[in-house]
């Protein structure tokens, strides 16, 4: 049994606690209350790459064109539409005309109707994803009465235009359920499509680009099934692609051969670790099993498969290969061929498909960019592979060739090659003279971010910081082998890469003067090199830290707990148990000198509980009380979600929160 004397945290609803994260909050704005002209300062330069106003490339739909636009001074988008016949620009939904008292929102999801006469759209006002689904007619601007109230992410409509389907998820915040709801009928009455049983899985749900199915997965770490339903007959049930077998992944996407035929492409890794892709007929009128794949692409080692996306005539491949996206466009008719290769335009930067939803369109838009460039986005030519720009986010007074963006790799200690991104100003020199600030994730095969351009990093690298992202094991960098080789058993290895990372930069630059930044299972990584290497850090920043891993493995009631024993393991095993214990912030504080920390929370947050950070911030005060000062916890007591602020303001004001702490801390001589 294992002792636990701030379990009492876990009540969210206890007087007691809210009073102590109040108190938190007000320790913290009194502590940095000397950084506020740093934070105006930085702030206000922030914002200044920001134009007044902005906007999304647009896409496609019968005769229309959508997009979204910031106005000038609102913190969220507009959704925009021009009819191909009229001069008029529409709003057909402005976030901002939907926030209420709390401060905050977010859209779950906007979805057009295929007949254009109606929008789904559904809204979150306190940061817990719990979105409230909504009915827009986009022809009186008024929504239908009936509300769905408790939803999640992605929806679909029916070919028809008077059904939509959606997914509701648990009180553990599991998408276990979809529904399908017709236009103009009371909620009540509802249709449950689907329901999962199995609590280590969740629910997703989508339309195909060609309107003739919506696609049904349940996934959970490493398993996946998927079903399909008629769009044009949204009541028939759905029907099993490839039935579900422990350890095998694999997704749809519906595509017309050149020979008539409707088939379905899948991008599995059965027998292929770094996927392939297959084909086999859309399931008729009952459920299908694997026998009916065939192959239509074999694995390439060297490159992870992520997806397809298919177009009348071509298939668009978007894979990463040695740490890089790209993009592969191949005839239908040639699958297997090497096609025309979209390198990212940028140095050290990223390629990624865009909005596309012309299932007939002859170019696809594609979305370039990279730490120190704003996105681009262009249209390239399906058949030749030719790239004709269609819109540059602008960023006043930013300018690229100021900034230089390069790769490295350290070994890790058991001599794996660790890639790392080093971005700096021009001036900065890598002679072991300048901070630098670390950024790590490193879980779920994820990339995060990819090779981002964020308007916030610049206020670093002008001030001499360089900005440096390892690409640790537990990612996606690496491809799927990268991930296999930083989970469960050999989670460890996230926490070696990353601390092998900065023992091998020191030197170009100043060891002496490392922070280090992560968020969620990036918090995790943070609070490890914390607790193992408390050394190698003058400061860390860990944001909503998912880091009492033994105790919330083992409470299945905790959110998110079941389909995340995938991940990290499950400790009601011995063997899961022992080796997660070992690694676990809140069950190792460091021994002898520690760094400065600087810990976030939100009370709403489903994704990481606030009693996580809470917990872990007493217990590191309560192992080493003359330290305590140094630590500080910004929670969101209010409406916040899981990655801070929403609307771009206020969350350009968090970053210039956290870059004035960090800069404080990295200035010379402050031990």
């Amino acid at each position: 049994m294992r002792a636990d004397p701030y379990h009492w945290m876990r009540r969210t609803d206890s007087p007691v606690l809210l009073a102590h994260l109040e108190a938190e909050r007000l320790w913290y704005d009194t502590a940095t209350g000397h950084l506020n002209s740093l934070v105006e300062t930085l702030r206000s330069e922030m914002l200044g790459r920001v134009p007044a106003t902005d906007r999304t490339v647009s896409w496609r739909l019968q005769g229309c064109s959508y997009y979204t636009a910031l106005p000038a001074g609102r913190e969220h988008p507009q959704l925009l539409r021009e009819k191909d016949d009229s001069d008029t620009t529409e709003v057909l939904l402005d976030v901002n005309e939907l926030v209420d008292d709390s401060g905050y929102v977010e859209l779950g999801l906007s979805v057009v109707s295929p007949d254009q006469k109606w929008l789904a759209y559904s809204v979150d006002r306190t940061g817990d994803e719990v979105y409230e689904l909504r009915f827009r007619d986009l022809e009186t601007g008024a929504d239908l009465p009936e509300v769905a109230p408790r939803t999640y992410y992605g929806g679909a409509w029916s070919s028809g235009s008077d059904q939509f389907f959606y997914t509701v998820h648990d009180d553990a915040y599991r998408p276990f359920q979809v529904w399908r709801h017709e236009l103009g009928a009371p909620v009540a009455d509802d249709v449950l499509v689907l329901e999962e049983p199995d609590e280590r899985f969740e629910l997703s749900i989508r339309a195909t680009r060609s309107g003739a199915l919506v696609v049904i997965w349940s996934e959970s770490r490493d398993t996946r099934e998927v079903w399909v339903v008629d769009a044009a007959s949204p009541t028939s049930p759905p029907r099993s692609v490839g039935g579900r077998r422990p350890g095998v992944e694999y997704h749809a996407e519906h595509v017309v051969l050149p020979d008539g035929t409707d088939t379905l492409l899948l991008v599995t890794n059965d027998d292929a670790t770094e996927f392939r892709l297959a084909r086999c007929p859309v399931p008729s009128d009952s459920d299908q099993d694997h026998t009916s794949w065939s192959p239509a692409r074999a694995e390439r080692p060297d490159e992870r498969l992520e997806r397809v996306d298919g177009f009348a005539g071509h298939a668009v491949l978007s894979f990463r290969s040695q740490t890089q996206h790209r993009l592969r466009i191949l005839p239908l008719d040639a699958l297997d061929g090497d096609g025309i290769v979209i390198e990212p335009a940028f140095d050290r930067g990223t390629v990624e498909i865009g909005p596309n939803t012309d299932h007939h369109a002859t170019t696809v838009t594609v979305e370039d960019q990279s730490y120190i460039e704003p996105p681009v986005w262009s249209a390239v030519s399906l058949r030749t592979g030719e790239r004709t720009e269609l819109l540059r986010r602008r960023a006043p007074g930013h300018h690229a060739s100021a900034y230089v963006c390069e790769s490295r790799s350290v070994p890790a200690p058991d001599g794996t090659p660790v890639p790392v991104t080093l971005v700096r100003h021009r001036d900065t020199p890598l002679d072991g003279t300048a901070p630098a600030l670390f950024y790590g994730y490193g879980a779920y095969e994820a990339v995060y971010p990819d090779q981002e351009w964020d308007p916030a990093i610049p206020s670093l690298l002008d001030r001499g910081v360089v900005y440096v992202h390892a690409h640790v094991r537990g990612g996606g960098e690496g491809g799927r082998r990268w991930w296999l080789g930083g989970r469960l058993e050999h989670k460890q290895n996230t926490f070696t890469d990353y601390a092998a990372a900065a023992d091998g930069l020191a030197g170009l630059v100043d060891g002496e003067r490392l922070a280090t930044r992560g968020l969620s299972a990036g918090g995790l990584l943070q609070g490890a090199v914390f607790s193992q290497r408390p050394d190698r850090w003058r400061a860390v920043v860990a944001e909503v830290p998912f880091v009492d891993v033994v105790t919330t493995m083992l409470d299945a009631s905790i959110p998110l707990t079941i389909t995340e024993w995938d991940e990290w393991g499950d400790p009601r095993r011995r063997e899961d148990f022992d080796w997660m214990l070992a690694y676990s912030p809140y069950d190792n504080p460091p021994s002898g000198p520690r760094p400065d920390l600087l810990v976030t929370g939100a009370l709403h947050d489903p994704r990481v509980m606030v009693f996580e950070p809470a917990k872990w911030v007493a217990r590191l005060r309560e192992t080493d009380p003359g330290w305590s000062p140094r630590c500080l916890f910004r929670v969101e007591t209010g409406a916040g979600a899981h990655v801070g602020p929403a609307g771009r303001f206020a969350h350009l004001g968090y970053e210039a929160e956290i870059y004035a702490w960090v800069l404080d801390r990295l200035r010379p001589g402050n031990d």
